[in-house]
């Protein structure tokens, strides 16, 4: 089948579409990336995205409204791809754009339950492209036990996991999270969770010091120096502290922890190029003791590829920091680009094979990296 994987990830910055060609083998699928793009989100849909996500208060006129509006922007990006490269589309898989994500139990309306939501609606997108659409995957994971991310396990292993080398898939979206696949593991033997913050604090303070939707490169990070005081408080949040399964999102890392790191960073330096090292000091350190502490002693094998992906991959300081604190861990660093996966095309890719995956009634989610009891089919087919 080929199938079109959606993606719009917590930096809310916009969409990327996979075209991945699937075919079943005795052990593992066989993924053949066709084709990858990436769209914007326009200003006033990325802005109504932000404003929308872990807000206390909006309406439902407006959560409605959203739901649909991204729908008709996903069926777009869809058609878009289709008109570049053509191919017959037998299924898509959407993601969603994360609004809540709450996957610890939390008492509401007389109950303790976790819950999560992602919004876009799959009608749009199915009467728009004329196939079948799966979407709405995290809550299967999440009624099982489960936190419902990370669900790119499926992929990392399917794409990356070798009989000689350790390999670990290092995704830094606005949130980073890894899958570590020591030498010859079995899908039961990997590790997979949420880091911490990937780009979403650094994202925050390119916006607010310099008008910028990123630090591009990270040539500002470069230009500053890490602020150790502040890099020190910031590790000591007790979420960093967590045993995997662990998941992260703006609820943890949004905007108003971003603008308390912002202004404990203003009371030690007033170079605003200082505040954007200290906030990549602060992925790259939590990366790396992430790395360490939890995935590092079960790594086997003859060595260890430590392959990175999502926007990150693009911001050279953080990368020069990784770098500096991996490879005394003996690890390689590379970028899945390096793999023919280009850095931007992995979730995308990930949710193609989850709706292909769904379509076959068979399990998608890791239950050693969600901490869910059991394999689950997940999501819901939506038909043209």
């Amino acid at each position: 089948m080929t199938v079109a994987g959606i993606m719009s990830g917590t930096s809310a910055d916009g969409i990327d579409v996979a075209l991945v060609r699937i075919a079943p083998r005795k052990q593992r699928v066989k993924l053949t990336l066709l084709a990858h793009e990436s769209f914007r989100f326009s200003a006033t849909l990325r802005r109504a995205v932000l404003e929308a996500m872990n807000a206390a208060a909006t309406s439902t006129a407006e959560l409605a409204r959203l739901n649909w509006r991204l729908g008709l922007a996903y069926a777009d990006a869809v058609k878009a791809t289709l008109e570049r490269h053509t191919v017959k589309l037998d299924l898509v898989g959407c993601h969603g754009q994360t609004l809540y994500h709450q996957p610890r139990a939390k008492a509401y309306a007389g109950r303790r339950f976790a819950c999560t939501w992602q919004l876009g609606e799959a009608a749009a997108i199915a009467a728009a492209i004329g196939v079948p659409v799966v979407s709405n995957f995290r809550p299967a994971d999440m009624m099982a036990g489960g936190q419902g991310a990370p669900l790119v396990s499926m992929l990392d292993y399917a794409l990356f996991a070798d009989v000689k080398r350790g390999r670990v898939l290092q995704n830094i979206g606005g949130i980073a999270n890894l899958t570590a696949i020591p030498a010859g593991a079995t899908a039961d033997q990997i590790i997979a969770f949420d880091t911490g913050p990937g780009n979403m604090v650094i994202d925050a303070l390119a916006q607010a010091l310099f008008g910028k939707r990123f630090d591009a490169g990270g040539e500002f990070a470069a230009r500053g120096k890490v602020l150790q005081p502040v890099l020190a408080k910031a590790l000591s949040n007790p979420y960093f502290m967590l045993k995997p399964p662990r998941t992260a999102g703006r609820e943890q890392f949004g905007r108003e922890y971003a603008a308390r790191f912002l202004a404990n960073c203003k009371r030690h330096s007033k170079q605003p190029e200082d505040a954007l090292a200290t906030a990549t000091a602060l992925t790259a350190e939590t990366i790396a003791r992430s790395y360490k502490t939890f995935a590092h002693p079960g790594m086997r094998g003859s060595g260890v590829d430590y392959i990175v992906s999502g926007g990150g991959a693009r911001n050279a300081t953080l990368m020069a920091m990784l770098r500096e604190r991996l490879e005394p861990l003996g690890c390689k660093l590379a970028v899945s680009g390096d793999f023919g996966l280009p850095v931007e095309a992995k979730e995308a890719a990930a949710f193609a094979l989850l709706a292909w995956q769904t379509w076959h009634r068979l399990p998608g989610n890791v239950p050693r990296a969600t901490g869910a009891t059991r394999p689950v089919i997940l999501g819901q087919v939506t038909y043209a």
